[in-house]
């Protein structure tokens, strides 16, 4: 089993910062992509940014110059770093891991975190 848990999420005030961690446990053999997602009021669930084993990321364009997504492959912590924050920033962010559970088990499975609420005030 394994799960992902998201922290750092608040309240802040339109312009400022937060940075959300999510660290996976369990039967971690490797983790390839890492992403984080984010769900506003009334919204669809919509991709952020992405991060490969390696290093690679990728940024939706309303996040870019914005956030900035890093891991750090030793912890299986995925973080992302959010400044000048809008209020249209303001949703549920959920973690996201494509994970291999076992040497022997060539099959990486998806797993989701609960989320966690960033709320940013104008």
């Amino acid at each position: 089993q394994v799960r992902l848990v998201e922290s750092g999420g608040g309240l802040v005030q339109a312009g400022g910062s937060l940075r959300l961690s999510c660290a996976a446990s369990g039967s971690i053999f490797g983790i390839s992509a890492m992403r984080w997602y984010r769900q506003g009021p009334g919204k669809e669930r919509e991709l952020v940014a992405t991060i490969t084993a390696g290093g690679t990321t990728n940024y939706a364009d309303f996040v870019k110059g914005r956030f900035t997504i890093s891991r750090d492959n030793g912890k299986n912590t995925v973080y992302l770093q959010m400044n000048s924050l809008k209020p249209e920033d303001t949703a549920v962010y959920y973690c996201n891991a494509d994970v291999r559970i076992s040497m022997v088990l060539m099959k990486e499975f998806n797993y989701w975190g609960q989320g966690t609420q960033v709320t940013v005030s104008s």
